[in-house]
């Protein structure tokens, strides 16, 4: 762990979404796309988050900077609550956005194509009141690009003449450009080609040693987390169903869907690879608006018991930070 200093807190996190009506008598009816998601992230560390598509991680990272509202739950920022619903608190985050930033999954939907990337970097700078001249910011500028591996001649340029690599780069600028402390990586890379995925994830190590950044890295594919994490969380269908440093869950999960997770990701040796056991999932994923009752994962698991079916497992350490939600692990404990 880098620090052991506490940069953000969330508290049984919930996010729903209203599902349009089909009449006027019809019952209102709410995608559960975060359910009572609780952990902490420290000062300097990157915490992962994986699951499969739909699961929430996307959601819950935009939660947490609040560019969706939570439906409940408390979030603290550096000791400073920034939202609960149970006080109703919710402070105004334009101080908090110069604090707390995001790098969308596609670059070429976050841009504006009728900006110029100067344009787009600088917007930030303008809405803060960050330069104090025309000089300044133009220097400013020319220094995120720099930083970010572009040239200084591209801040006249659209974004539609670079490339996806390049126009995630520009992303990357543009949040680096109010000096923010923490970073919601949302799938940064995997709108890229495999080729450009690692100078990216090469380019936000090296500017997290160099600037003292805190991640949030969401993504699908569990060998670029384990690449970059200090801790990784998985979800399923909403819930948080296993916590814990990056080694420690790749190489002892405990909760039966990561293991079926990793089970998925190839080994580099082909004979290893060929004898090893791959755990094989039946059934689809229950609807997030009609989600189970008890364990969400109860009715794909292999292990189920009548207990997951009535009820919902808490998130309970096994062993040092390593957490899990899960009624047999209870059980054999």
């Amino acid at each position: 762990m880098p620090e052991n200093q506490k940069l953000i807190e969330i508290e049984n996190l919930r996010k729903y979404f209203p599902v349009n009506r089909g009449s006027l008598f019809a019952r209102r009816q709410y995608v559960q796309a975060v359910e009572s998601v609780s952990f902490s992230i420290y000062r300097g560390e990157t915490l992962g988050i994986v699951g499969e598509s739909g699961c929430g991680k996307s959601t819950l990272g935009r939660a947490i900077i609040r560019l969706h509202e939570p439906t409940s739950g408390k979030i603290v920022y550096d000791g400073q609550t920034i939202y609960d619903s149970q006080a109703k608190i919710a402070v105004p985050m334009l101080p908090y956005r110069r604090k707390m930033q995001i790098i969308f999954q596609d670059p070429s939907a976050s841009l504006d194509p009728r900006m110029t990337v100067g344009e787009i970097v600088g917007e930030a700078l303008d809405i803060h009141k960050l330069c104090s001249g025309k000089a300044e910011r133009r220097d400013r500028i020319n220094a995120l690009l720099d930083e970010v591996g572009l040239n200084t001649e591209h801040a006249n340029r659209f974004p539609h003449e670079f490339s996806g690599g390049q126009q995630q780069r520009v992303g990357i600028a543009r949040a680096l450009a109010v000096n923010p402390e923490f970073i919601v990586c949302d799938e940064p890379i995997s709108a890229l080609d495999v080729s450009i995925q690692s100078q990216v994830v090469n380019m936000l190590e090296d500017l997290q040693q160099q600037i003292g950044l805190t991640y949030l890295f969401i993504a699908h594919d569990i060998s670029v987390v384990r690449h970059i994490s200090n801790r990784i969380g998985v979800m399923y269908l909403g819930n948080l169903v296993e916590l814990a440093e990056s080694y420690e869950l790749c190489n002892r999960p405990i909760h039966p869907y990561t293991q079926t997770l990793l089970s998925a990701v190839p080994l580099p040796d082909p004979e290893k690879n060929k004898t090893r056991q791959r755990i094989l999932l039946e059934g689809d994923i229950p609807s997030p608006i009609n989600p189970p009752t008890g364990c969400r994962f109860h009715t794909r698991c292999p292990y189920a018991m009548e207990r997951c079916k009535q009820d919902v497992p808490q998130l309970k350490e096994y062993g040092a930070g390593h957490f899990a939600a899960c009624h047999r692990l209870e059980e054999r404990w």
